[in-house]
């Protein structure tokens, strides 16, 4: 058994336990994704719930995604990580059920966002594992587009089976279709071998936090570590701030004032994304480094976009960023694993990763909302943001040159 994972891990050729993690997260992100496209409509137009009270939904989804990586961290690396992803799933399987039977969207928003923290940790933990460093890219270039074809296929199934759930005045089947998806995810998370946890260290809540901080210093104190996190945080903060920020340079910039030009737009990142990920598999460890020029790519791209008046060249632009984006943001995700895998376990490392990202995810929407709230256009704000994103990608290359 042990020559069979050994062979494994020596070749180009990925296991069936790496196709069920595969299935399993195209099935999950689906349904994920078409679930909150759905509930929204459904809290908007069935429910009747203020703006106040979509605020109040989106903080215990914040609040689950700061207040948890202490602990889904060491959850995913203390017990085997196909029975953690399996366990997520349940979660936000049980909250499409809790919302299809009646229940309080509050809770269910609830359940599904700390489904979410716990599968994440897991989900990229377990790459490492299944096939070891060599071909550590290649997996998490598949695994990328797998979710991001998962995103894609989610937003636009949720979309069209909400204006269909809209048109019949009934929700139940929609819900009913999304839980059968989350079903699909936890019969393929089923088919994959039994793994063993990273560190036999039983979890102690009351150190939990401390332990967190701790694994914090250690992964930080490392240099490749330390890059991948603050490239891969810059990344996820470009990503959310030029979602809402399309929404205001469509009318702005193009003069078509529809929820679906700003969809589309960001569809064509994500077709960028996938192709990117595609050409970061060539890409070795060794070599991770040498895509941080592909993040000034990112900043360029916005920049020319917010001075752009066509639609059709818009497009172009958004699949180049998303190009630039896949090549950026794979490598840099392999080696935070792997460095993290050495360091503090893989799951404590992607939990920490998420801690960052979403820092730094708010502060950029906090910079965005603030220039617009003091009057700057939508052209002019992605001007500025491309700028930033230029300097802050160009630091980076620069800070770390010594090590590319």
């Amino acid at each position: 058994m042990k020559d069979s994972a050994a062979q494994d891990q020596s070749t180009w050729r990925f296991s069936s336990t790496f196709w069920w993690a595969n299935i399993m997260e195209l099935c999950e992100r689906a349904a994920y994704y078409g679930f909150f496209v759905v509930l929204t409509l459904y809290l908007s137009d069935i429910v009747g719930f203020s703006d106040i009270s979509a605020g109040i939904i989106a903080g215990v989804f914040f609040a689950g995604i700061y207040f948890l990586p202490p602990f889904v961290g060491a959850i995913a690396d203390s017990y085997p990580k196909n029975k953690v992803m399996l366990f997520a799933n349940s979660l936000k399987f049980m909250a499409v059920l809790y919302v299809l039977v009646g229940g309080n969207a509050f809770v269910a928003y609830g359940l599904a966002g700390i489904g979410a923290c716990v599968y994440s940790p897991a989900k990229y933990g377990i790459l490492k594992e299944i096939k070891g460093q060599a071909f550590l890219v290649k997996a998490n270039a598949l695994m990328e587009g797998s979710t991001i074809v998962a995103i894609l296929m989610g937003v636009v199934l949720g979309g069209y089976l909400a204006d269909v759930a809209v048109e019949n005045d009934s929700f139940s089947y929609i819900f009913a279709i999304v839980a059968g998806i989350y079903l699909l995810a936890t019969l393929s998370n089923l088919l994959i071998p039994k793994l063993k946890p990273e560190c036999d260290k039983p979890i102690q809540a009351r150190i939990l936090l401390k332990q967190f901080f701790s694994d914090f210093k250690v992964l930080w104190a490392d240099f490749s570590a330390r890059v991948a996190v603050m490239g891969t945080s810059l990344f996820f903060g470009v990503g959310a701030t030029l979602r809402i920020w399309l929404i205001a340079w469509v009318p702005a910039a193009l003069h078509i004032d529809d929820n679906e030009t700003p969809a589309l737009l960001s569809a064509m990142v994500a077709v960028g994304i996938v192709i990117g990920s595609g050409l970061a598999a060539r890409i070795t460890l060794s070599q991770a480094y040498r895509v941080l020029s592909a993040g000034i790519g990112m900043g360029m791209g916005t920049l020319a976009l917010s001075l752009m008046d066509s639609l059709y060249l818009a497009y172009g632009c958004l699949i180049f960023i998303g190009i630039c984006g896949g090549l950026f943001l794979v490598p840099l995700n392999a080696l935070l694993q792997n460095r993290g895998h050495a360091l503090i376990g893989g799951g404590h490392a992607v939990a920490i990763q998420n801690f960052v990202e979403n820092s730094v995810m708010l502060l950029m929407l906090c910079l965005y909302l603030g220039l617009m709230k003091i009057g700057f256009s939508a052209v002019s704000v992605g001007f500025a943001f491309g700028a930033l994103v230029m300097l802050l990608m160009l630091a980076l290359r620069v800070y770390s040159r010594g090590r590319g």
